[in-house]
């Protein structure tokens, strides 16, 4: 993103940029802008989503209007104004996320813990759903009813499982694969057609064998790829079944749906765990995940939760995380995957009905917020969670370099935000010592 100086007309930062006003700020004040600008852009997918669903909000589409203008070319030049802006964005993806998770319940049911077989179990046509979108799936498996063909989800798709709305197609065979980054590999080896609902799909390599099996919803596009029109996957149907039964493959079982409906439905047994000294400790661990150097930070951290704790995860990065047997506390599950990234909203209810239940304030709970983030939708949530006054928050595996030293100090002073450390372990030991 590039500004001009309304004094100058150079670029800012640029070698013809001479005045001493304005541009004396201009990096952070393109910072800031950066940082509203990809909230509002994990902000709109959500909203898209929701809108799918039959929800809107006349306040956060006057905001986003509102939030763009700002942006714009000499518009606004004041730190102050902006970074309220930027946390008035965390307030309106507040709203939009429990627009998505209100959207989501009413359509297809609460999630309900569900154990699920992952991998091919049997062989049978197959089609793997990638991403999002839950509306796409559930057209899907109405399309693919008596047909044989198993429909299997995949990365952020894997907590549809557990939605009664779409559990009850039995032709739904659970999970294939992880998380988006393992889509190359993952995509040539399912060897049935594709269907990529939402964003984190990559371009297929130039030797892959998928490309002619990839298909296409929504705003996703790949050159090469078959766009499906209209939610009619006949297409993509009548290709499953010109290919044919699956190569089985290994399979385990898992449980999943851990929806934040479901841990307050137990929320005296929780806090009675936690006053009884059962309970000592919760985590938060998820988020983006991402292929880059560091991120085994996550899995780290992870399995270095002491005994005594509850972790709690979504979004793909429960997948740098989940293949540990983390065992139980209290009667409970040590490990509660809540959802997809889309189902942040949740996480916070269950921050926020603890409090409630100990007459604290979040930041006051036995609970570290440690995040991995990689795109716009992270940002959105981590807005809102500023928004909240949500404090100690580590991100990792670095910080984002659109935030300047200045912008990053400001949000340090007031909200403890960091980067996760070097050393897991000792980073967990710190957090509940």
């Amino acid at each position: 993103m590039s500004m001009f100086c309304d004094q100058c007309e150079q670029t800012f930062g640029g070698k013809g940029c001479t005045s001493k006003g304005v541009c004396g700020k201009n990096e952070d004040i393109e910072s800031l802008q950066k940082i509203l600008l990809y909230g509002l852009k994990g902000m709109a997918a959500y909203k898209a989503h929701a809108r799918r669903l039959g929800k809107t909000d006349a306040e956060v589409e006057a905001f986003i209007e509102d939030a763009l203008f700002a942006t714009m070319t000499n518009v606004n030049f004041d730190m102050e104004s902006l970074l309220a802006m930027v946390l008035e964005c965390g307030k309106m993806n507040y709203k939009t996320m429990q627009l998505l998770n209100d959207g989501h319940v009413e359509t297809f049911g609460t999630p309900e813990p569900t154990e699920i077989t992952e991998g091919i179990s049997e062989a049978a046509p197959g089609i793997l759903v990638t991403g999002h979108d839950l509306v796409d799936l559930r057209d899907l498996l109405e399309q693919t009813r008596g047909t044989g063909i198993k429909v299997y989800t995949h990365g952020e798709m894997l907590p549809a499982n557990s939605y009664p709305g779409l559990k009850k197609y039995p032709h739904l065979a659970g999970n294939y694969g992880g998380a988006w980054q393992m889509q190359k590999k993952e995509f040539e080896s399912f060897g049935g057609p594709i269907v990529a609902t939402t964003n984190c799909v990559l371009i297929p390599p130039a030797a892959s064998t998928y490309l002619n099996r990839l298909y296409l919803t929504n705003v996703t596009g790949i050159p090469g790829a078959t766009k499906i029109k209209g939610n009619d996957f006949s297409p993509m149907i009548k290709r499953a079944l010109e290919i044919g039964p699956l190569t089985p493959t290994e399979t385990k079982k898992s449980l999943i749906g851990f929806h934040y409906s479901q841990i307050l439905g137990i929320a005296d047994k929780v806090v009675e765990a936690v006053k009884s000294g059962q309970i000592k400790h919760f985590f938060l661990i998820g988020g983006c995940d991402g292929a880059e150097p560091g991120r085994n930070y996550f899995m780290d951290y992870a399995q270095s939760t002491p005994a005594d704790s509850i972790v709690l995860t979504l979004g793909c990065g429960k997948y740098r995380i989940r293949d540990n047997d983390y065992g139980t506390v209290a009667g409970l599950p040590r490990f509660l995957d809540m959802g997809q990234c889309n189902d942040s909203y949740g996480a916070i209810q269950v921050a926020l009905a603890l409090a409630g239940a100990f007459k604290c304030s979040v930041n006051e709970l036995p609970l570290t917020l440690c995040i991995s983030w990689f795109e716009q939708k992270a940002v959105a949530v981590l807005l809102t969670l500023l928004h909240l006054g949500v404090k100690g928050i580590r991100l990792g595996p670095a910080l984002p370099a659109f935030v300047t030293p200045n912008v990053f100090k400001v949000l340090q002073d007031t909200f403890d935000l960091g980067p996760i450390g070097s050393d897991a372990k000792a980073d967990v030991a710190a957090r509940v010592a």
